[in-house]
């Protein structure tokens, strides 16, 4: 089924929003289209090519100071101090309940806590409380994005909405309270 270039671009768009990381080739044979195509497309919407993409990404991760990069759940997209944070995290067998291909709910926590931890510019950060709600299930293989926003700072408290999606699905939030460890 061919589709109209406006919907192509549309969803080149939100592809690359759910995995910044894929090459043209990949993009191609998943639309159908030559990889030509795939690098106009992304020259006209002002999408840079895949190694751009990954230094992006990369400079994020220098950005932490609260975490190690490996210390982050999923992969660490974009991050601004103090305002907001956003990670991917494709799941796996591993993940989830032995006798079913639903993601255990610990591993969802896990990469919006670590969000949370890292969109903090301070040296040390601890979860306060959390108030969360699982929406809907996640299964092996779904490219989950979290974002983390943060909404309100105290003195060395800080207020956070750490919202999981599954394509456009919304399955996890959470509303943090983080503290930050003064520097002294």
């Amino acid at each position: 089924m061919k589709i109209s270039k406006r919907e192509r671009q549309k969803l080149l768009k939100k592809t690359l929003s759910a995995n910044p990381l894929l090459t043209d080739r990949e993009l191609s044979e998943k639309f159908g289209v030559s990889i030509q195509t795939v690098r106009l497309d992304r020259l006209e919407l002002g999408i840079p090519e895949v190694r751009e993409r990954t230094k992006s990404a990369a400079s994020a991760y220098a950005r932490l100071k609260s975490v190690n990069e490996g210390e982050v759940i999923g992969e660490l997209i974009s991050l601004e101090l103090d305002k907001s944070a956003e990670s991917h995290l494709i799941t796996t067998k591993e993940m989830a309940l032995q006798r079913s291909e639903i993601v255990r709910g610990h591993y969802l926590f896990a990469q919006a806590n670590s969000l949370a931890v890292a969109v903090i510019n301070a040296k040390a950060v601890l979860t306060g409380s959390v108030k969360l709600r699982f929406h809907n299930v996640v299964e092996i293989g779904n490219n989950i994005k979290a974002r983390a926003v943060v909404k309100k700072k105290i003195n060395n408290k800080y207020f956070i909405e750490v919202n999981i999606y599954n394509a456009d699905e919304i399955v996890f939030s959470g509303e943090f309270i983080m503290f930050a460890q003064m520097e002294g």
